[in-house]
């Protein structure tokens, strides 16, 4: 197996098991007897269970970015559809990645910097999208505010931090999923 092939399967076991675990109770011992690897070959890689986590989740973040992208890219849609479809698929594909939830709740790897790198790095990478979101809303007339787009984009991340917790650490989501849609109509006519 190729150098490439061994990592990507050390991740991809890894992924698996941090995923259904969580990180502490998740083994170096443990993903190496999974990915049938040496555990030598994962420290050749790794040099850490917490560098295997954070390139996990940061695998995690590509994906949540990579479909979040599309949204703000999409010029077949009107801002106010951007800002809601950013909002529904933001919320869409936070239930499927358990890491990085690992990464909102307090617990005992809070104390690992790269926490709150990824939290804090993530958040910059949203309020640019969100950003550009609101002033083509703007431009276009769709959106009549008179709050900065920087502070506006910064309320928009907390609301939909703000449902991160009970929607995917305490699993709510399918529960209100059949009202998701009204709750962004909500939020949407309000910068109308």
């Amino acid at each position: 197996m190729k150098i490439n092939e061994t990592r990507e399967k050390i991740l991809s076991v890894a992924d698996r098991l941090f995923g259904r675990f969580g990180f502490q109770k998740t083994s170096m011992d443990e993903i190496a007897k999974i990915a049938r690897k040496a555990k030598g070959s994962l420290y050749y890689h790794f040099p850490s269970k917490e560098d295997l986590f954070r390139e996990v989740v940061q695998n995690e973040m590509v994906e949540i970015k990579s479909k979040l992208s599309a949204v703000v890219s999409n010029s077949e849609l009107s801002a106010e559809g951007k800002l809601k479809k950013y909002m529904l698929t933001r919320l869409e594909v936070m239930q499927y990645v358990t890491n990085y939830h690992e990464t909102i709740q307090s617990g005992e790897i809070d104390h690992f910097e790269f926490m709150g790198d990824i939290r804090s790095g993530f958040d910059v990478w949203e309020k640019q999208r969100l950003i550009s979101i609101i002033n083509e809303g703007v431009e276009r007339e769709e959106f009549h505010i008179e709050l900065n787009t920087e502070v506006l984009s910064e309320m928009f991340i907390m609301i939909m931090k703000g449902l991160e917790i009970p929607f995917f650490i305490q699993g709510k989501y399918r529960e209100y999923l059949p009202h998701i849609d009204g709750m962004a109509n909500i939020i949407i006519k309000g910068m109308k």
